[in-house]
């Protein structure tokens, strides 16, 4: 940082508005509002856990972007069996407004390979959203993120030259699918391809350092569980041969944009190591101007 007092350069990867789905804190009062209050207190929120409310309207969730600090924040689509953001919506979101970049997401076994294979091209070439999100371990049945079901949508977004967005973590419904082992076969198999994983494989850290370690095309993103125990590894690493390729995310509405950032200064990672953290590395991966 120029000055201990100036504000970092941040691109967040995972900010979405409460509006956007009911699991976000839509709607007042409901089960998803619970949910998102239960996760704040998880993840150590600190002050009101229904801070996001303010994001219910989309004038509420830029104020919240802009008055986080944020020069960039991601807003992720999802396709899952259990929740389903169209690429349409997230597209709605994001256009027009140069702090915000949106990412689509397909399933191609809920839609069929084709149809997702098209709807994933549609969702980058025509709507101009900066990558695609996949998640295996939610599916139905689940699945590693090797599962052939996959192979053609990692294919595409390597020729597109777009990132694949995977999420992981301990909220996938079966654990025994958030495994980051079975990662490495797919950055091998496709060594151009980046390949950013949400929640960052936590708790299983070490194992998924194991795997970024080796291939290089590998970038985490631990978001609300850089604050969980084990976060001293992805610092450690962050500050070696991590360096380029941990990203930061707030995850919100789920943790405070603000709080994250400060809470993400104060772990100990080196000057360096934090402002390709914040924004160097998430900068280059979707190939931000400087």
């Amino acid at each position: 940082m120029s000055s201990e007092n100036a504000w970092p350069r941040v691109i967040d990867m995972r900010c979405r508005p409460a509006y956007l789905h009911d699991f976000f804190g839509k709607t007042p009062g409901s089960e998803g509002e619970a949910v998102a209050r239960w996760l704040n207190r998880r993840v150590g929120t600190r002050g009101d856990d229904g801070h996001f409310i303010r994001s219910r309207t989309p004038a509420g969730f830029l104020s919240e972007v802009r008055e986080g600090g944020l020069s960039r924040a991601v807003v992720v689509g999802r396709y899952t069996p259990s929740q389903h953001l169209p690429n349409d919506t997230i597209h709605e979101i994001v256009r027009g407004h140069r702090e915000l970049i949106g990412v689509g997401a397909v399933d191609p076994v809920l839609q069929g390979q084709d149809a997702a294979l098209a709807e994933a091209e549609r969702a980058v070439r025509q709507l101009g959203l900066a990558g695609i999100d996949l998640e295996p371990g939610f599916g139905s049945p689940p699945r590693h993120a090797d599962d052939p079901a996959y192979f053609p949508v990692y294919e595409l977004c390597q020729s597109l030259q777009v990132p694949v967005f995977l999420m992981t973590g301990p909220t996938t419904p079966d654990l025994r699918y958030n495994d980051p082992a079975p990662l490495a076969r797919v950055a091998q198999t496709f060594p151009q391809l980046s390949i950013v994983c949400y929640h960052g494989w936590w708790p299983n850290v070490q194992q998924a350092l194991g795997v970024a370690f080796r291939y290089e095309n590998v970038h985490l993103v631990p978001d609300m569980y850089l604050f969980q125990p084990g976060h001293t590894a992805w610092v450690q690493a962050a500050n070696s041969f991590l360096g380029e390729q941990l990203l930061f995310g707030s995850s919100y509405p789920f943790r405070p944009i603000r709080q994250s950032v400060e809470d993400a200064q104060a772990l100990g990672f080196s000057d360096a190591a934090l402002e390709r953290l914040l924004y160097d590395n998430a900068a280059r991966l979707l190939k931000i101007p400087d």
